[in-house]
């Protein structure tokens, strides 16, 4: 087919659309994450010309335990999850981050290396910025150090409070709160509820149980119909009813 001058240029005009498409929806990204928040639109079209798209394919390893630092990623979609093993080789789900979130989160010590693993729950697009690059833009914009700083202090709490439930509150309300933290990072409104990604064995390693404990509860929520264990996933039909679940239905 002959190319016109015409359709050159509607072509280019279309990729240039497409590009612009794109750059708008990284800028309304960052604007809304907790890492660049109270930045201006501008300051953020400005870090993120210094960003690398990466796309991450399911199972597939962001960083190592032990590895040290390198690159600071921003969810753009899918979800991630990071883990820690243990010196007997038990491995630990610490977190599950979503669209918005950051991953690799640096605690900006010498020689900063990762205290845990991340891997790629499906596949994932992310924003990535190289560790240098992310120390030369904290100087300039200083909000970003005091964002990341209110991170890492929210999941000191967050480990806190999950501490306290694993000694303090029982098995069934221990799923119930962390699967209404799930819910808000991962989970994915459909028809019938909102689905959280995850296995049985992955839910009982984040909540200190056993994958027997967990099968029997979801099983008896699913009998009630306002939780629905499927494959590799837990559709929520009732957040309500999961909030206010008390240590009465454990069972």
């Amino acid at each position: 087919m002959t190319t016109t001058p015409w359709s050159v240029g509607k072509q280019s005009s279309s990729g240039q659309s497409t590009i612009d498409s794109n750059a708008a929806e990284r800028i309304v990204l960052m604007c809304a994450s907790a890492l660049f928040t109270g930045l201006s639109e501008r300051e953020c079209r400005e870090i993120a010309s210094c960003a690398k798209m990466r796309t991450f394919a399911r199972d597939e390893i962001l960083f190592m335990q032990g590895q040290p630092v390198r690159n600071l990623v921003l969810i753009q979609a899918g979800s991630v999850k990071s883990t820690q093993l243990s010196p007997g080789g038990n491995e630990v789900i610490l977190w599950m981050n979503g669209s918005g979130e950051a991953v690799g989160v640096p605690a900006f010590a010498t020689a900063c290396s990762h205290t845990c693993s991340a891997r790629a729950m499906e596949q994932c697009r992310a924003l990535t910025w190289e560790y240098s690059r992310l120390q030369v833009l904290m100087a300039e914009y200083p909000q970003i150090r005091a964002n990341i700083n209110q991170i890492l202090a929210n999941r000191l709490n967050e480990l806190e409070e999950r501490f306290r439930e694993v000694a303090t509150e029982k098995v069934a309300k221990r799923v119930a709160l962390a699967l209404l933290r799930l819910l808000k990072s991962v989970g994915k409104l459909s028809p019938a509820g909102v689905e959280v990604s995850l296995s049985r064995e992955e839910l009982a390693q984040m909540t200190g149980t056993t994958l027997f404990t967990i099968s029997r509860l979801l099983s008896k929520w699913g009998e009630e119909g306002f939780v629905l264990p499927r494959r590799e996933a837990v559709l929520i039909r009732d957040p309500q009813r999961l909030m206010n679940l008390g240590d009465a239905e454990e069972g």
